[in-house]
């Protein structure tokens, strides 16, 4: 064998021993973080620990970091006892972070996992205030807009979760709120029946105004409305050729307001038209 033979055949085998081992250690490295991973994961935090540190960041303000915690142990431990606050705590969580959607989806799943916990008036009356805030914005209320002419589209469920609270629930501690904000939300909705009444009044669409004014006057009885949906009734009977019942509709007028006005239609200024 030459010597140029035996030093190809020697530079060979070096190669394949390098190889071999940078392979061994390529295996070892693999192998010591696959048993690292698993360390770490084996001893990090409790679930007891990381509710506590939620409840840390939540009272700090630090929402946005209590949202994440709250979701990392209710991901790794589902089934412990403090994930179960967990869940709840998170519904406040998503909505001091202005997550609403997140806030209604995780108290509708808290509501239909728990039928029996004791503080399902919670996660009803965090429903409810969620829908409630987002039928008037920050700017709404500062410029003191006039919405009894935009559809309440969130008041309806709004208060059906607060009513949760008050007939199920007469004693929670959020029962009194709830009726509160209850008498709001059906002065809100007996507004926009009495403007929308209003606009098929000045249409003629008689049927469709009488339909409006008879919901404000039998499902928000009570309503400072109530004195407008009896009038345009009236009117509406009126056109119907309905008179006893047109008659009928002034002497409940009469009874409780003193007197019917013959005024249907009342033009408001809003602050956006100055004349």
């Amino acid at each position: 064998m030459t010597q140029k033979t035996v030093i190809s055949s020697l530079s060979h085998r070096s190669g394949l021993r390098l190889l071999a081992a940078c392979a061994l250690i390529a295996l070892s490295l693999t192998a010591g973080g696959c048993r690292s991973f698993r360390h770490r994961d084996e001893s990090g935090a409790s679930p007891e620990s990381l509710a506590k540190q939620a409840q840390k960041f939540l009272d700090e303000g630090s929402y946005g970091a209590a949202v994440k915690t709250y979701e990392s142990l209710t991901a790794r431990y589902p089934f412990s006892d403090p994930a179960k606050q967990a869940r709840l705590n998170l519904i406040y969580a998503y909505y001091k972070q202005h997550e609403k959607e997140s806030a209604i989806d995780a108290a509708d799943s808290f509501i239909r996992e728990n039928p029996t916990h004791p503080r399902l008036d919670y996660a009803y009356y965090m429903k409810g205030l969620v829908y409630f805030e987002r039928d008037l914005n920050f700017l709404e209320r500062w410029m003191k807009v006039d919405i009894s002419e935009r559809p309440p589209q969130d008041l309806a469920k709004s208060l059906e979760a607060f009513q949760h609270v008050i007939q199920q629930y007469p004693q929670s501690e959020y029962a009194a709120d709830s009726r509160q904000r209850m008498t709001y939300i059906r002065n809100r909705l007996a507004d926009y029946n009495i403007h929308v009444a209003r606009y098929y009044v000045k249409r003629g669409a008689w049927v469709a105004a009488l339909a409006r004014s008879r919901e404000v006057i039998e499902t928000y009885e009570g309503s400072p409305r109530t004195r407008d949906a009896l009038e345009i009734a009236a009117e509406c009977y009126d056109q119907l050729g309905m008179k006893d019942l047109a008659a009928d509709s002034r002497k409940v007028l009469a009874a409780n307001f003193g007197a019917s006005s013959t005024e249907t239609v009342t033009r408001k200024k809003h602050w956006w038209k100055p004349f």
